[in-house]
Formats: structure tokens, sequence, C-alpha cells
């Protein structure tokens, strides 16, 4: 009974990492995307903490946005140039001081990161604005799964079983006692587990999807 009890919790654990990531985004209409030749991620806002997973999540940016044609000054950079112009992050609070961020670095446009929720499942939007005068030339949101709260399940259980093993007795309240602990105490460390990355680019995949390319496209038959 114990071992079908833990075998159905990682069946639906599992269930919840495969979740599908969903996304949308919209262009200015008319807008010539060909005409900028470099864009530069101001930052990753809201309910994602620590410099190095804000620039892992940069990073996934940069590949979609190079996919398409667009050269790419990295967060860290600007955030480097920002620290010197004593610009602080409490002053990221709008499109206008995106922008001006932007005219500082001397680059067209800024592409602009939030993660209003972050949890098991993530929700995130991105905008591409124009510096001279913050009007927003993309945007684009997504949703789904992180990779957090199954790998927090999963390694707790995993451990906690493992325990009990080697010390010869009884799995089933080690387990519940290490997924309980695992829930309370998150997932440990300063950057993002190998799940997270995954389930995350797939986000950001979703986000991107429609954002314009600057590679010039085969006339379609």
């Amino acid at each position: 009974m114990r071992t079908v009890c833990f075998t159905v919790l990682m069946g639906a654990l599992l269930a919840a990492g495969c979740a599908s990531s969903q996304g949308e985004s919209y262009a200015m209409v008319g807008y010539d995307f060909t005409s900028l030749n470099k864009v530069a991620i101001v930052d990753v806002t809201g309910r994602v903490y620590g410099e190095v997973v804000k620039n892992q999540i940069s990073d996934f940016f940069v590949m979609e946005l190079m996919k398409r044609g667009y050269n790419v000054v990295e967060r860290k950079d600007i955030q480097a140039v920002l620290k010197e112009q004593e610009f602080q992050a409490s002053d990221m609070t709008s499109n206008e001081d995106a922008a001006r961020a932007g005219r500082i670095y001397n680059v067209p446009a800024v592409l602009v990161i939030n993660i209003p929720k972050y949890k098991d499942k993530m929700e995130m939007t991105a905008k591409l604005l124009d510096v001279e005068d913050a009007s927003i030339l993309w945007i684009g949101s997504g949703s789904g799964n992180t990779g957090k709260g199954l790998a927090t399940f999963v390694g707790a259980a995993a451990g906690a079983a493992a325990g009990a093993v080697l010390a010869g007795g009884d799995t089933s309240d080690r387990v519940i006692g290490g997924v309980a602990g695992g829930v309370v105490g998150g997932v440990a460390g300063n950057a993002l587990s190998p799940d997270q990355e995954k389930q995350i680019k797939k986000v950001i995949a979703k986000v991107c999807e429609t954002l314009p390319s600057r590679i010039p496209q085969p006339p379609k038959k």
C-alpha cells in the first residue's frame, strides 16, 4: 500500500512537470524591425531573485533574439553601465525609465522582462521598447510549469526514501516528512536546476514565437 501511494505521488508529480507552455505576442503594425541594429536587455524584474538566475533568463532571451537576427547587449553588461551611472534598479518602474536606460547605452531599443509569478507555474511578459519615445514595438506573454515544485518534491521524496532504506527502516513516514520539508524549504541553490532551465526555455520560446525576424524571409509560394 505504501509503495503504491509513493508511486501514485511520483506519477502525479511527473505529470505536473509535463504541463505545456502557452504564449502570445503582438507587434506594432507597419514597424520596420529590420532597422533595429541592436537590442539591449535592460532587466529581469518580478518574482525572481538573484543575479545568477536573472542572467540565465536573460541569456535564454538572447538566444531567441539572435535566432531572429538581432545583435544583443546582455543584461549583465547593461547593469554594469547603469551602476556606473548610478541608475538604481528601483528606477526601472516604467517604460520611460527603461527607455532612458537604453539611451544611456546608446541603443535603439530595449527589452524588459517581467515575471509576476514564479512558483510551480510561472507567468512572464517581455516588452521591446523604442528608446526615443518608450513606445511598445512588440510585447509577448507566456506561462508554463517551471519544474521548481517538481524538483522540490521529487528530490525530497527520493532523498527521504533512500535515507530510510539505508537505515533499514520504514520508508513511508520518512518520505512524507521529506516531501513536507522540501515544500517548506523550497529548491536550494542560486541557479536554475537543469529541469527548471528546460521548462523556462519552453516558456520563453512561446513568448518569442511571433517576435518579428530581421532575417529576410523567402517569398511564400
